[in-house]
């Protein structure tokens, strides 16, 4: 039975396009590098880089009645729901032009997997997990200058464990479906893209074949 909600979920799971978009998860814990890595696909691969967390911010900075509950909710410490950012997620990819996305630092936690394939029916291509141990994120963390406030050593190790604790499973679950292309991130930035070029790149011959 197709419902006015039915209705409006097609017209939010398609593309401008009209198709359904290729979606790619990017993941990996604090310092892994996974940003620079996100900029370089998106140059070379032509992919649209969507993070869940830029989009909390910038809704936030709206001043919509959304944002203001989101602020009020991170400053209680509570977790935003999975809702709230997938409809974010949803909306970015059904006003952009592009139909190849990278979302990074998402899905968090299972609850997250399970609500975004759930509301948007899309399944991603695959999972892009930058794999890089705790030290050498510690050192990059602690050494890059940027002024955030997270970047103590007590907050960083916090985040490792959260990183572990809930994104693992979700890694573990893509896992079993052989949706899992894993990457050292903990050579040099060259070195990594490299690898993720091995990736990427056998993927762009098939769609221009």
């Amino acid at each position: 039975m197709g419902s006015i909600v039915d209705a409006a979920n097609k017209e939010v799971n398609g593309t401008a396009s009209g198709k359904k978009p290729t979606v790619i998860f990017v993941l990996g814990g604090p310092g892994s590098g996974k940003g620079t890595q996100c900029a370089y696909i998106v140059e070379h691969y032509h992919y649209t880089h969507l993070s869940a967390g830029d989009l909390l911010r910038a809704e936030i900075k709206s001043g919509s009645e959304n944002g203001t509950m989101i602020q009020n909710m991170i400053k209680e410490g509570k977790i935003v729901p999975s809702e709230v950012t997938i409809k974010l997620l949803q909306k970015a990819i059904q006003e952009n032009g592009n139909d190849k996305f990278l979302i990074d630092g998402f899905p968090r936690n299972e609850e997250n997997r399970a609500a975004f394939e759930k509301v948007t029916e899309i399944e991603p291509k695959f999972i892009l997990f930058f794999d890089c141990p705790e030290e050498e994120m510690e050192k990059r963390l602690l050494g890059r200058n940027q002024g955030r406030e997270d970047d103590n050593i007590e907050t960083i190790r916090k985040r490792f464990k959260v990183f572990l604790e809930s994104s693992l499973p979700v890694i573990k679950y893509y896992e079993a479906k052989g949706k899992v292309r894993k990457i050292n991130a903990a050579k040099p930035i060259e070195a990594v893209f490299e690898e993720v070029k091995g990736i990427f790149s056998p993927e762009a011959e098939k769609v221009e074949a």
